[in-house]
């Protein structure tokens, strides 16, 4: 297994019971992050450190805010990353917890980016599906050494791992790995499958929307919502896919037997 990076995990001391033993464990590092568009502060994420800039371009870009390119800030500021993109959000409420990508919204209109239905006729087989929480977990080098960050992964149609990303926060992991295909010029992700480790929640399935990715896959479950706008926007929605299982809420025709 490959050491997590040192970005990514801290040692602290722990008391281990029964038994009273003293000694150091890693934790996932969280810290908070300051993204400027275009000079403006306009966002606060609390994330692991590390590939902040495609982060920050996958937040921009999933907010509908346009970005063309992501660098650290002129003054050279800590956990700051500065943003140019084609529109400033006039309202700066955009903090978000490590937990929840859409906490700090002030009315739920406030999350239905505009995105375009999926389009694309993708199909992959229901084995294929079933193996790529392995995949990424073998990838998850902070995981492995914490325990506490969740993960995401881009993967071909092909079955080769294209980027995984893993972050204290899953919809931090999300936006990495859409910042990351932004950067490469893989937009949109007609011929990709997304999959990560946690739950499937409302804001993973709008950014998987935004980046025009057909098959979204989770070892956990879907909530209402996500389903709902799953259906809404043609993604293909798979929840507990594990032990060779895959359930298919919505778009079931891409998934082969």
């Amino acid at each position: 297994m490959s050491k997590a990076p040192p970005y990514s995990a801290a040692q602290v001391d722990v008391v281990r019971l029964p038994g009273r033993t003293e000694t150091r464990d890693a934790v996932a590092v969280e810290e908070p992050l300051e993204i400027r568009i275009n000079g403006e502060p306009v966002a606060v994420t609390m994330r692991t450190p590390g590939h902040d800039e495609e982060l920050a371009l996958g937040f921009c870009l999933t907010e509908g805010l346009g970005p063309r390119s992501a660098a650290p800030p002129a003054d050279l500021a800590a956990n700051t990353v500065e943003v140019v993109a084609d529109r400033t959000p006039a309202a700066r409420n955009f903090y978000t917890s490590s937990s929840c990508g859409v906490c700090g919204k002030g009315a739920l209109e406030a999350v239905a980016v505009e995105a375009p239905g999926v389009e694309s006729d993708l199909q992959v087989a229901a084995g294929f599906v079933s193996a790529l929480p392995e995949q990424l977990r073998a990838a998850q080098a902070a995981f492995a050494a914490t325990g506490g960050l969740h993960a995401t992964g881009l993967f071909s149609a092909d079955g080769g791992l294209l980027c995984a990303r893993e972050d204290v926060g899953r919809h931090n992991a999300m936006d990495k790995v859409i910042g990351w295909a932004f950067a490469e010029g893989r937009l949109p992700l007609a011929q990709a499958i997304l999959c990560v480790s946690g739950r499937l929640s409302f804001e993973l399935v709008q950014k998987a929307a935004v980046a025009g990715c057909p098959v979204l896959a989770a070892v956990g479950a879907p909530s209402s919502l996500a389903v709902e706008l799953a259906d809404d926007r043609g993604v293909t929605l798979c929840g507990f896919v594990r032990d060779g299982r895959v359930n298919v809420y919505t778009e079931a025709w891409r998934i082969t037997a």
